[in-house]
């Protein structure tokens, strides 16, 4: 039993959930990114402080530059999407203050949900008719197949890595003994020019 609530434990502790909290740059921009597999369902949530004359957009980006969520002017809201591939994804606030006005901290608050925390298993559990206990189940499956997909990516990375470590490291040691063949190249150059050269002046025989 001990064991089992400490797997519970590990577990959950694995699911990604994220939350920050800053203050706005006046007339600026502050960007946040993060890399996310492919398949990934994200639900963030941002809640601003108001402040008279102060306004704070946001837009959510992919590294193509797609726009996935856009708000003007937000004190509260609610985005969401769903990855379609492996990518960087970026999401920038922008901060409008009149110059005639003395900037205010104005302070924003950034929830991120994504995977298996992002899905209303309660609505799922409804519309499929199940009871709690095979709702739970539902979630338990989607959390170990979400955990199996991150090991697989991990790993996937670890080998690419490994992969381009092996090739620098095969350029190095190429382009270290073409190095060596030119020094010994232009050495020998040395020595048999200088040698001419002092037989031409009779310096040596």
């Amino acid at each position: 039993m001990v064991i089992l609530n400490f797997l519970l434990i590990f577990v959950f502790s694995l699911v990604s959930v994220k939350g920050i909290m800053f203050h706005a740059v006046p007339n600026g921009q502050k960007c946040l990114r993060e890399e996310i597999r492919q398949n990934v369902l994200i639900v963030g949530e941002i809640e601003v402080d108001q402040v008279p004359n102060q306004k704070v957009d946001y837009v959510v980006t992919d590294s193509k530059g797609h726009i996935l969520a856009q708000h003007h002017d937000v004190s509260k809201a609610r985005f969401s999407f769903v990855t379609e591939n492996y990518d960087t994804f970026e999401i920038c606030f922008t901060t409008k203050v009149p110059i005639q006005q003395t900037y205010s901290p104005q302070e924003i608050t950034l929830n991120v949900k994504r995977g298996v925390e992002a899905k209303n298993y309660e609505l799922i559990g409804e519309a499929a008719k199940l009871k709690p206990m095979e709702v739970e189940l539902k979630r338990l499956e989607d959390l170990s197949t979400s955990i199996v997909q991150d090991f697989v990516l991990m790993r996937k990375r670890e080998v690419e890595m490994r992969d381009t470590n092996e090739s620098t490291n095969n350029r190095v040691l190429y382009f270290s003994i073409f190095s060596m063949c030119c020094l010994l190249s232009l050495a020998t150059w040395q020595v048999l020019y200088l040698r001419r050269f002092f037989k031409a002046k009779k310096l040596i025989e």
